[in-house]
């Protein structure tokens, strides 16, 4: 019997398709017992011309199609995909340190969007979702950013950064929406989505 609290899951068996180690520790959080499977080489690439604000959603659904031939009928897959967007630039994993510090720079003084897409998948169901946060850093200096990506080597993080991490404690200034989509997955909407699946 799945653990739950006041979530049903259809008795299903569910399967967290990610590496991140935050978002296990977010999913962990919602006290649902969860496997983690995850398939190399993924394709995360998009269309070109897709809406920016459709790219995650988009993204989350095409992990999802690759796992469709490999699931059970007691199971249900999460999938999750997030970006970072600022003026309509979608800023991804940064490349190498320059690249990091570039980002860092654009996001610098100003407020960007971070967009997770979600899909829950069963034998029977498909449904997919994606929230937006509104975060606003502060001006950071050229030593802060330096500082960061130093220490923190943000190289698997979209935008080159991680909220919950040094950069987030001294640079983020306001924050609208949910904390938790900031940090990979919106854990309130998907329990929210799980009890209605």
């Amino acid at each position: 019997m799945p653990k739950h609290y006041g979530c049903e899951t259809m008795n299903k068996k569910i399967i967290l398709a990610s590496n991140s180690p935050r978002r296990r520790e977010l999913l962990g959080g919602l006290d649902i017992d969860f496997e983690v499977k995850v398939l190399p080489d993924i394709n995360e690439s998009y269309p070109e011309g897709l809406p920016v604000e459709e790219t995650a959603q988009y993204i989350a659904s095409e992990k999802a199609a690759a796992y469709v031939d490999l699931m059970k009928s007691d199971e249900l897959l999460i999938t999750a995909d997030t970006i970072v967007v600022v003026d309509k630039e979608i800023l991804g994993k940064p490349h190498d340190v320059e690249d990091a510090r570039r980002m860092l720079k654009l996001i610098s003084g100003r407020t960007h969007q971070v967009i997770t897409g979600v899909c829950l998948m069963t034998k029977q169901r498909v449904k997919t979702f994606s929230v937006s946060t509104d975060v606003t850093f502060k001006m950071l200096s050229d030593k802060e950013i330096d500082y960061y990506i130093e220490h923190y080597k943000p190289f698997d993080k979209a935008g080159a950064y991680g909220i919950q991490e040094w950069i987030g404690y001294i640079g983020v200034t306001n924050l609208s929406g949910s904390y938790f989509n900031v940090m990979g997955l919106p854990v309130q909407r998907i329990y929210t989505e799980l009890q209605d699946m």
